[in-house]
């Protein structure tokens, strides 16, 4: 029996020999920002620090506790001179860290008086493969849309950058959430891609479709009230919210037809049963035929 347990106690102490050396490497915050909801964005820098889109970092604040390790994945893009993460303050050590960067004060915060804070990664997901496809469809669940932050970031570096040489062409984007208190500080982002893309003309580039499935009869009627105006009244963007949950039968023959012959990446990153709802139809909808559309699924479940 030792000859078996000898071997991976061995690579786990490797292991946790390597996160400790990583963990003690110097993190500076350069940057908090306060979104609503108390929603807080963490702009940080360390020394040799490379990271790829949708990945994942592990991140520790003495001053809230000196054992605790949280997972949170990075909204930055790897153009970006800094990584950052979002953190929804739902909890004792989340609450903690938002103190401890001064956020529950008025007065501004000098850099040298926020906390230290130790990083364990990258890490990596199934979303750094989004580079691999002309089409894709990005779906995020409520706070799963985080990875997709960074994806959209770096795909709007690089077609500004390059256009010709990106191989991705046409983003599928789709957004559930239960309420409106996740929409604020990602709607930024949208709003200002959005703006971007039609300056250049090419506004076809990113389709996005925003699910609020938590509304409730008064949301329904207020949003019934103000559907025709240009922008809308809950994200501020000229795409609409739309109300309930989609039919993800109808999305996926649809795009089937705009894009026949072709790799389809699905990207998720949400709950297992949308997983499974996701999965059975990439095999539903993709075709026998090696030169029909075949799609590709990829998950990170939460």
């Amino acid at each position: 029996t030792w000859k078996w347990v000898v071997g991976p106690m061995f690579l786990y102490l490797c292991e946790r020999l390597v996160r400790f050396w990583r963990s003690q490497q110097k993190v500076v915050i350069t940057k908090v920002v306060i979104h609503p909801f108390k929603t807080i964005e963490l702009q940080m820098m360390k020394k040799g620090f490379k990271m790829e889109v949708g990945q994942y970092i592990f991140v520790k604040c003495p001053a809230v506790s000196k054992l605790e390790w949280h997972p949170f994945t990075l909204t930055s893009a790897p153009e970006e001179d800094y990584f950052s993460i979002h953190v929804r303050i739902v909890g004792d050590w989340t609450e903690g860290l938002f103190n401890a960067c001064g956020c529950d004060k008025q007065e501004f915060q000098e850099a040298w008086k926020l906390p230290k804070v130790a990083v364990d990664g990258p890490f990596g997901t199934a979303s750094e493969d989004v580079f691999s496809y002309e089409t894709v469809m990005l779906v995020g669940a409520g706070i799963g849309v985080t990875p997709f932050a960074s994806v959209l970031k770096s795909v709007w570096y690089k077609y500004c950058h390059d256009a010709t040489n990106l191989k991705l062409k046409k983003i599928y984007f789709y957004w559930l959430c239960r309420d409106t208190h996740a929409f604020e500080w990602f709607a930024d982002l949208l709003q200002s891609l959005e703006a971007q893309m039609q300056e250049r003309n090419n506004a076809d580039f990113l389709s996005y479709n925003i699910y609020l499935t938590g509304w409730d009869e008064t949301q329904a009627t207020h949003f019934v009230l103000h559907h025709e105006e240009e922008k809308d009244v809950i994200t501020g963007l000229k795409q609409k919210t739309l109300y309930g949950r989609p039919n993800w039968e109808n999305e996926f023959k649809t795009i089937a037809g705009k894009h026949p012959g072709s790799r389809i990446g699905v990207f998720l990153c949400g709950p297992e049963g949308l997983a499974d709802t996701l999965n059975k139809q990439s095999i539903s909808n993709s075709e026998a035929d090696p030169r029909g559309v075949h799609f590709i699924f990829n998950k990170e479940n939460f």
